[in-house]
């Protein structure tokens, strides 16, 4: 299968080495410099599909966390990786609670970013799978929750729910294993992969979305629960069951 990736960067320098490097790895790749342009193309009704987009943040005009935030705002689902040179543990953060999936800061080792872009490629594959590779049910549905694995859709009492991929990968592995507890270590193998050196503050920070978009009160979540001193767990929820649900509320620190 050949991926097309879209690279927004703004350095002539970087982004020739990143469009270079992406070409001889085997994939298709373009290459804008601003916000806008990456808007334009990112479009829902833009003809190329890309999947996945790597974005840097300081960028003229539009600038990158805006345009992670416009890509959620529209629905889309295509991974993004996140290029920074803004180090500091705030800004990482900020880049996830907007949606992107994985973050590099610069300078960086170019075989390092190509094995984060793999992963992400790779896990995005493999989201409709179990954890060890054997196909999940196409649909689980959990109370008043539906996910459909094969189009990566999901329901809250019948009403669409937008999630990012990391979102969504979090929520179908959940309702895959009802009642089992997974550390952040865990999960930060299953869903980004055991290449990825992040924070376990990664994880907090995509639970805490992805309550505010599923819990009817994310202070008192019902679906993902905290289990103090080890991580999560999902509710053991019985098809038809009533529970609690509403979506748009506000997330709370796990």
């Amino acid at each position: 299968m050949s991926y097309r990736v879209l690279c927004v960067e703004d350095n002539l320098e970087i982004g020739r080495l990143l469009t270079e490097s992406l070409a001889g790895a085997g994939y298709a790749c373009d290459w804008v410099r601003d916000g806008e342009a990456a808007l334009a193309l990112l479009d829902a009704e833009a003809a190329v599909r890309y999947d996945l987009v790597t974005l840097d943040l300081m960028l003229p005009g539009v600038d990158g966390l805006e345009v992670c935030r416009q890509l959620r705002r529209r629905g889309s689902l295509t991974p993004v990786l996140m290029i920074t040179a803004k180090a500091a543990i705030r800004d990482v953060v900020a880049g996830l609670e907007i949606g992107a999936d994985d973050y590099v800061t610069k300078p960086f080792v170019l075989p390092i970013l190509l094995a984060r872009i793999q992963a992400l490629l790779r896990r995005g594959q493999r989201q409709a799978g179990d954890d060890d590779g054997i196909v999940a049910a196409p649909i689980l549905v959990c109370g008043p929750l539906t996910i459909d694995a094969d189009s990566h859709r999901v329901h809250l009492d019948g009403k669409p729910i937008q999630l990012t991929g990391k979102e969504f990968a979090l929520l179908s592995l959940f309702a895959r294993h009802p009642g089992r507890s997974f550390s952040r270590g865990e999960l930060l193998n299953h869903v980004w992969g055991e290449e990825f050196d992040g924070y376990d503050h990664t994880v907090n920070t995509h639970i805490n979305r992805l309550r505010s978009k599923i819990e009817a009160d994310p202070a008192r979540p019902y679906f993902i629960q905290t289990v103090w001193g080890v991580g999560y767990r999902f509710a053991e929820v019985a098809e038809g069951a009533d529970a609690p649900s509403a979506s748009g509320a506000s997330g709370e620190s796990s």
